[in-house]
């Protein structure tokens, strides 16, 4: 499927890998790579599915502006770079799901290069300058469930994902994982989306609100403490 042009708010800068956001003039996004993962599962357990299993992310690889120094105040960057962010990865999840109707299942995630902090790859991801953009997309009400880490190139990328409207379905209790085998570099974050068209083949274990039912907790105290 062909990609739409790349809209008016991701403004290509001269190199083809370079983008820059016009909300500050000296902050500039730098983009090595995209990524693109896509799965089909046909028989899951033996079984063949009633409809083929699929799971796909997206993924930039980008400078992280903070690396290798402690910088107190993250927010003119993560102003500057979410948004971009958030809109192109959207655009490029949703041509290759088809549709935002497509999407059941969606999640998010950052991995950080050694260089950088924890706190540097869960900057990008946790606005809704970032999120928001998917979320409307594929008109979602859940959170967009998440993880946030740290490693060397090649470590694992792990996007948990979850129902987009109904965060009890525990069917759509799902995890993409990828690598890239030369990011994140030292200096980089690697920033994703993943979503799946359906939850997993032959879904057996209930939900959340059977178990509430059966233990009578409720839905905001699940614990009942």
């Amino acid at each position: 499927m062909a990609l739409p042009p790349y809209s008016s708010f991701v403004k290509n800068k001269c190199l083809a890998h370079i983008f820059a956001y016009g909300g500050r003039g000296d902050v500039t996004l730098e983009i090595r790579k995209f990524v693109t993962y896509d799965e089909e599962t046909l028989i899951e357990g033996f079984r063949m599915a009633a409809r083929p299993w699929r799971m796909f992310a997206v993924a930039a690889v980008v400078k992280n502006p903070w690396s290798g120094r402690y910088v107190e105040d993250l927010g003119p960057e993560i102003r500057a770079m979410a948004p971009p962010l958030g809109e192109e990865l959207t655009r490029r999840i949703i041509a290759l799901a088809g549709s935002g109707d497509a999407i059941e299942a969606y999640g998010k995630a950052a991995v950080v290069g050694l260089d950088g902090e924890v706190e540097h790859a869960s900057g990008l991801i946790h606005t809704l300058r970032f999120g928001n953009h998917f979320r409307e997309a594929v008109q979602a009400k859940s959170y967009l469930s998440f993880t946030n880490t740290r490693g060397p190139g090649n470590a694992p990328i792990m996007i948990p994902l979850m129902d987009k409207n109904d965060a009890g379905r525990r069917s759509h209790y799902l995890t993409v994982q990828f690598s890239i085998p030369d990011a994140p570099r030292a200096d980089e974050i690697i920033v994703a989306l993943g979503g799946a068209t359906t939850g997993r083949p032959h879904h057996r274990i209930g939900d959340r609100y059977q178990d509430l039912k059966e233990l009578g907790h409720d839905l905001d105290n699940p614990a009942a403490v």
